[in-house]
């Protein structure tokens, strides 16, 4: 989420801050159809003014639509101006902090669900392959972001604003990039190793796709923070032959305890 997206998301929780507000708000949305000021004002028993000052700020902040209709069966000279009436919008909000994002976490599962059934492979597989490409697009905006040949600090500073954009607080430290945030933390906590293959998958596209980086995905779980960091190319070959490294596929069969052990040492 962008400072941008939140500072609309949370102008709008804010505009039901008012009470009086946010009746009208759960008024109007239980209604089958869009009702005028005055169905407002009678419904709530409060003035119309009131009504209408309160309605026009809840649409200003996108929460209700605005429509115009002739409530008369009049028509022609005489039938009057339409009638305002306000409806709820399809606007959601949500301000989660630390960011969430489980709407994504289902969005790359049900593709994974449809990807397997299509392929003919194992839902683990899928799963890789939809994780890796949304990887991928993340990869290309930061890569975007950073403009025409791009040197190796402009490239890793977009793409940590692009990681971040997404919920994963992504920071530089000491020469690897760490994830301060699981977007996915309460299912990393009950499906660890599906969550974080995923998150893991995830960052293997990432690097691969900007591998101006040098950097290498690799898995360390660790408390409060994604479980995935992007370590120095030098330091995963050094795992790797260490047998230290872990990828996608080898968390099948870890111990799922082990990693939230790791994660919630700090806490107890």
């Amino acid at each position: 989420m962008t400072s941008e997206d939140l500072a609309g998301q949370v102008a709008g929780v804010a505009a039901l801050a008012d009470p009086i507000r946010r009746e009208l708000y759960l008024y109007v949305s239980a209604q089958p159809m869009p009702i005028s000021r005055d169905q407002a004002s009678d419904g709530l028993g409060i003035a119309r003014h009131t009504a209408k000052f309160h309605l026009d700020k809840l649409a200003e902040e996108g929460l209700l639509d605005i429509s115009f209709k002739r409530l008369s069966e009049r028509r022609g000279p005489g039938a009057g101006r339409p009638t305002k009436l306000y409806a709820r919008s399809s606007r959601q909000l949500s301000v989660i902090l630390p960011e969430r994002r489980y709407d994504l976490a289902g969005h790359l599962l049900a593709s994974a669900i449809d990807y397997a059934a299509a392929q003919g492979i194992t839902l683990a597989d899928a799963l890789d392959d939809v994780a890796a490409g949304w990887g991928r697009g993340v990869a290309d905006r930061a890569r975007s972001a950073a403009g025409p040949r791009p040197s190796r600090e402009r490239l890793v500073a977009c793409t940590c604003q692009a990681l971040t954009d997404n919920g994963y607080e992504a920071q530089c430290s000491g020469g690897s990039i760490v994830l301060r945030n699981c977007p996915f933390d309460a299912l990393a906590r009950e499906h660890t190793e599906l969550v974080c293959g995923m998150n893991l998958a995830i960052m293997a596209a990432v690097t691969e796709q900007l591998r101006e980086m040098e950097l290498d995905a690799q898995l360390e779980p660790a408390p409060d923070r994604c479980c995935v960091v992007l370590v120095p190319a030098d330091v995963s070959a050094e795992n790797h032959q260490r047998g230290e490294s872990m990828s996608p596929s080898s968390l099948t069969g870890v111990d799922a305890d082990s990693i939230l052990a790791a994660r919630d040492a700090e806490r107890r």
